[in-house]
């Protein structure tokens, strides 16, 4: 990021911090073991996104658990089960998606408070372990395969799934561990965090669906982690979580840097975000690492989501 003048820094506020008869200290489940071995964790937020109430679901990843919260903060939960649900988003029909590691892509059902499966394995194998999804303005899914992939194994995978003949298509099969994903402004091309990679790629999208010259849309400050949850705003600008350094950063269209927007609390694990509020100028960010719920204010709104047509 040298190459161009320092980002703007944007300040963030706590909207809702996880209730403390919700967390978990003493909790035990495979996924802390395997991800934070030898520390305490409580919980772990990921995947928000908002209905048409304007209601927020978030997921709880190693308690298989997913969240609703209301407009004025308070926390209900819609279910709990042997999963590990990361990624959330809510079709324009109404139905909520959850990219679950252990399952693939799940439907929900908040009231009955079930999950059901939907897209688990793609010609009788699994997946690595699913993480985020997307779905663009013809509700073809898109959705990330990112299991125990890195630099050391690139070999994560990037799906397409056309619901109408249910065509699954592998994008790439070679990600330093794929994760976010979003579609830039003019759905020509999709964009992917590689968390391991500590890079967002681009995926241009053929007329046939398939992609090709696969590039480095930017590439990321470093640190211990990587890029994470992105979204994209109604001028095109991407938000691209960093999951080690405590922020969010903007980049427009070009990939010039134009903001970091910074966590207000002591943690510095900043998952995945989600615009909401009124006339969808807030940005809302999962600070997984506190069980908080952040929130900074913008001058330009959210890209209207599919959900929301």
């Amino acid at each position: 990021m040298s190459l161009y003048a320092p980002p703007r820094d944007l300040p963030t506020r706590v909207f809702t911090r996880m209730p403390d008869e919700l967390r978990r200290p003493d909790g035990d489940s495979d996924w802390g073991r395997a991800n934070k071995p030898g520390q305490s964790v409580p919980c772990f937020l990921e995947g928000p996104s908002f209905d048409r109430a304007g209601n927020l679901y978030v997921t709880d990843i190693p308690y298989g658990r997913i969240f609703r919260i209301s407009l004025s903060g308070e926390w209900s939960l819609v279910v709990e089960y042997d999963g590990w649900p990361n990624g959330l988003k809510i079709h324009r029909d109404g139905r909520i998606f959850v990219a679950d590691y252990k399952h693939g892509i799940l439907l929900l059902d908040p009231e009955k408070g079930e999950v059901t499966p939907f897209l688990t394995h793609r010609r009788s194998e699994g997946f690595k372990g699913v993480n985020d999804l997307f779905f663009d303005r013809e509700g073809w899914l898109y959705f990330t395969d990112q299991g125990q992939t890195g630099m050391h194994d690139p070999s994560g995978r990037v799906f397409r799934y056309e619901p109408d003949s249910q065509r699954l298509d592998c994008l790439i099969d070679n990600g330093p561990s794929p994760n976010g994903l979003v579609m830039d402004l003019d759905e020509r091309a999709l964009l992917v965090a590689m968390t391991r990679g500590n890079a967002v790629w681009r995926l241009p999208l053929q007329a046939d669906g398939s992609t090709s010259k696969v590039g480095i849309f930017t590439a990321m400050a470093g640190g211990v982690s990587g890029a994470d949850g992105m979204a994209l705003d109604s001028a095109g600008n991407l938000f691209v979580c960093d999951a080690g350094n405590g922020c969010v950063w903007v980049f427009d269209r070009h990939a010039v840097p134009l903001y970091r927007i910074r966590s207000c609390t002591e943690g510095r694990t900043l998952t995945n975000l989600a615009f909401g509020g009124e006339d969808a100028r807030q940005l809302f960010i999962t600070d997984s690492s506190t069980g908080s719920i952040l929130v900074a204010d913008l001058e330009v709104a959210g890209r209207p989501m599919y959900s929301h047509s």
